[in-house]
Parts: structure tokens; C-alpha cells; sequence
């Protein structure tokens, strides 16, 4: 199963990468967590609502209680799927994906009320949005790490 194949379905929907790898245990437990987490934190609600720009009805409906747990799981399962195809064997590989679920939780707490350009992104874009820079912060601290690693070796 290639990496990519195997992100890309866990990007669709937790636990599917995992399934692809033959980790049907893991698999299963994820897709459990995504659905737990989706039908307590009304997830499917408020992605309906802040797509129909409606962002004060989807922050009205969200349980950030349930809904925090969100990006952990999220992050994890792409990191778990990708590294049972064969990746992150770099001993820093998880950071990109670790730092993302930190600053998307982030997001996600500052949701209901900070406004980027005057403008309310809510319980679903200023959590994309922050995972996105999450994952670039992340980015960088890995190649700051490998560096640093390949200059003690040498």
C-alpha cells in the first residue's frame, strides 16, 4: 500500500488508511472515534452551517467539549496510517502532524470569537486554517531538527 494512498484515505476519514494497511483493529477503533466524536460534537451540523456561511449557527451547535478531541485523533490516524506504509522512519517524522493537532486545537478554542479581518471563520475554517500553518510550522522544526542531527554526525 503506497504512503500517499494511505494518508489520503485517513485525510477522508480516520481509520480507512489504516484498513488499506491491513490494521483492521486500529482501523475500526479509529472509525469508531471519528463517528463518536462527529455525532456528539455535532460535527456534521456545523461543517453544513459554516459552509452556508452561516458561522453563528455552527458555533451555537458545536460541543467543543467532544469536538476538541477532534484534531488529536484526526492527526494521529494519518501519522499511524502513513507510518504502517512504510513512512516516517525519520526519527522526527511525527512533528509536522503533532505540531498540526496542537495549533488546530488552538484554533479551534479562539474559534467563536477571533475574527481574522474583521471576519469570523468559526468552528471549522479557523481550525483548517490553523491546522494548515500547524503543519508548516511543523514542517520547519523537522528540517531544524534533521539539520542539527546531520551536523553532530559529522
Amino acid at each position: 500500500m503506497g504512503k500517499l494512498q494511505a494518508v489520503l484515505w485517513s485525510v477522508a476519514l480516520p481509520g480507512f488508511g489504516q484498513l488499506l494497511n491491513g490494521k483492521y483493529l486500529k482501523g475500526i477503533l479509529f472509525i469508531f472515534l471519528e463517528f463518536l466524536i462527529n455525532v456528539q460534537a455535532n460535527f456534521n451540523e456545523i461543517i453544513l452551517l459554516s459552509f452556508n456561511g452561516e458561522i453563528e449557527k455552527a458555533i451555537q451547535q458545536t460541543n467543543y467539549q467532544w469536538l476538541m478531541f477532534y484534531p488529536c485523533v484526526y492527526s494521529f490516524a494519518i501519522w499511524d496510517a502513513f507510518r504502517d506504509a512504510g513512512g516516517g522512519k525519520c526519527a522526527f517524522s511525527a512533528i509536522p502532524l503533532a505540531t498540526s493537532a496542537y495549533s488546530t486545537t488552538i484554533g479551534l478554542m479562539y474559534s467563536a470569537r477571533l475574527k481574522l479581518f474583521g471576519v469570523l471563520l468559526g468552528p471549522i475554517w479557523l481550525p483548517i486554517l490553523s491546522f494548515f500553518i500547524g503543519l508548516f510550522i511543523g514542517y520547519l522544526i523537522l528540517r531544524t531538527c534533521i539539520y542539527i542531527q546531520q551536523r553532530e554526525h559529522t
